[in-house]
């Protein structure tokens, strides 16, 4: 069953359509809005259309499928007990406009999430509002910009990033009416803080920074970094993207960080990409707290029936200093319940998820650049790169295969899913040619990255047009990607609108 809705197999056995509405109640329908003819509903039993979605589900590839090893967006596994904890009774089924003593669970939840995050970035307050790590961003720079505001420093209109930032960096201070002002990286992958004092001046606002940073690297003068962007009056604002390779060994605040963001979504438990929406809460250092957009959660002492307890309530911000919700209560509640699941069960063994992120890392690395006797490997590192500083992930260029061979960076990518993996992250960072970005994270086997290994190093071995006319074995074979970009087809065939 390959279209439902060109499907009719089960003829009039199937769920039909409803009546048609009354005469009466189709006048009260504009004209504009009503429909020419009745929607073509596929008419399929219960079983046919069971099939068709187990059908489909097997075209999907997912971290429950196969190795994912997409660089900067930790796709890991989720334990799924905390599927089952999120949807227990007295969780999915409250509403935030309940009464706050019919609540207390689910407050004393996000408290706890707050309280947690606070502790491990080093933050003094954290919002559970934003729904993804770029929100987050948005959010976090907007308390910056009432901040400068409010100090009559609204001359700063600069954000300054690396060359080697996540894009969503630059964007987020763009939306918020800032100019961005790239700095180069030294030919280490690193920070050039000579760069960086030429940049800063009376105009700068912040500046945004991953650390580790996108190649993997750890930045070893994040300090100087921030005194420097302090010193001309600036903030400093921490991607928390690879949140994972640090958890437990450092944070930002002692980095110098004034601001950060947390993607519950990959250093913690939540699906994301195609499996379920994001969470990108924020902290903050004290000076900045009381832009935060609210409600909050406090923990209090609370009249409960005539008697007085200690409870949580929802705690507002001043509508003058917030810059404003940026979503509805605390955004995706589900995945902070699930985050803090996570949190709660495994505490502080949560600094061993960072080492065997990083020992997965650079086993992995080593494996690919340092093949048994007789292969040939083309991938090679950012010229200049330290080989012992590779955390959580790590970057390849595959220029030199490109020019022995014509094999690109993209053509491996693509063969790879014929071996059952999904692509490492293509093309990003942008200041690596041919780059391939690759995080197994923790939750791999050793057995895993063999086989991975294994695999990628025949690949560069294999016939250049095998491989640059991959994927062969997948439904969906290599596609005209300009062609798709410049021909876009919104809308299902077979509607009429």
């Amino acid at each position: 069953m390959s279209d439902l809705f060109e499907f009719n197999g089960a003829e009039a056995a199937g769920w039909a359509q409803p009546e048609p509405m009354s005469t009466d109640a189709i006048e009260t329908v504009p004209e504009a809005l009503r429909r020419a003819s009745r929607p073509a509903w596929p008419r399929a039993s219960e079983p046919e259309l069971v099939r068709h979605y187990t059908w489909l589900s097997t075209r999907n590839f997912g971290i429950d499928t196969g190795f994912y090893p997409l660089g900067s967006c930790t796709m890991k596994h989720n334990p799924r007990l905390n599927e089952r904890i999120v949807n227990l009774p007295g969780i999915d089924r409250l509403h935030p406009l309940q009464p706050e003593h019919q609540i207390q669970g689910l407050l004393a939840i996000f408290y706890e999430m707050q309280e947690m995050l606070e502790i491990c970035s080093g933050m003094d307050q954290v919002t559970l509002q934003p729904v993804a790590g770029a929100q987050g961003e948005f959010t976090a720079m907007r308390c910056v910009q009432e901040y400068h505001r409010e100090c009559g420093q609204g001359q700063r209109n600069k954000v300054i990033v690396p060359d080697s930032a996540h894009g969503t960096n630059p964007a987020s201070a763009v939306m918020c009416g800032y100019e961005v002002l790239e700095i180069p990286s030294g030919t280490d992958g690193r920070l050039d803080l000579g760069a960086l004092r030429a940049a800063v001046g009376e105009d700068t606002a912040a500046m945004m920074v991953t650390n580790p940073n996108t190649l993997g690297i750890f930045e070893p003068e994040i300090v100087e970094a921030a005194e420097i962007v302090h010193s001309a009056g600036g903030q400093m604002y921490y991607d928390g993207a690879n949140f994972n390779a640090i958890l437990g060994k450092t944070d930002p605040g002692r980095m110098g960080f004034d601001a950060v963001h947390y993607n519950l979504h990959k250093t913690f438990s939540q699906p994301h990409g195609g499996g379920g929406p994001g969470s990108g809460p924020i902290g903050v250092k004290s000076h900045l707290a009381q832009y935060l957009p609210t409600p909050l959660v406090d923990r209090e002492e609370v009249a409960d029936g005539g008697a007085v307890e200690d409870g949580y309530r929802y705690f507002w911000r001043t509508p003058e200093k917030s810059i404003g919700k940026v979503q509805q209560w605390h955004g995706n509640s589900g995945a902070v319940v699930r985050a803090w699941a996570f949190y709660r069960r495994y505490g502080r063994e949560l600094e061993k998820m960072s080492e065997h992120a990083v020992l997965a890392a650079n086993y992995l690395r080593y494996r690919i650049m340092n093949p048994k006797e007789g292969t040939k490997v083309h991938a090679m590192p950012l010229d200049g790169a330290p080989a012992d500083v590779v955390k959580h992930e790590f970057t390849l260029s595959m220029s030199p295969l490109k020019d022995a061979v014509g094999i690109t960076g993209k053509d491996v990518a693509k063969r790879l899913l014929d071996y059952g993996y999904m692509s490492p992250t293509l093309y990003f960072p942008m200041i690596v040619p041919e780059c391939l970005m690759i995080e197994p994270t923790e939750t791999e086997s050793k057995e895993v990255l063999d086989r991975f290994a294994e695999d990628f190093l025949k690949i560069l071995g294999e016939d250049p047009e095998i491989v640059s006319t991959a994927p062969h074995t997948t439904l969906v074979r290599r596609v005209d990607e300009v062609g798709a970009a410049r021909n876009l087809v919104l809308r299902h065939p077979l509607s009429d609108d």
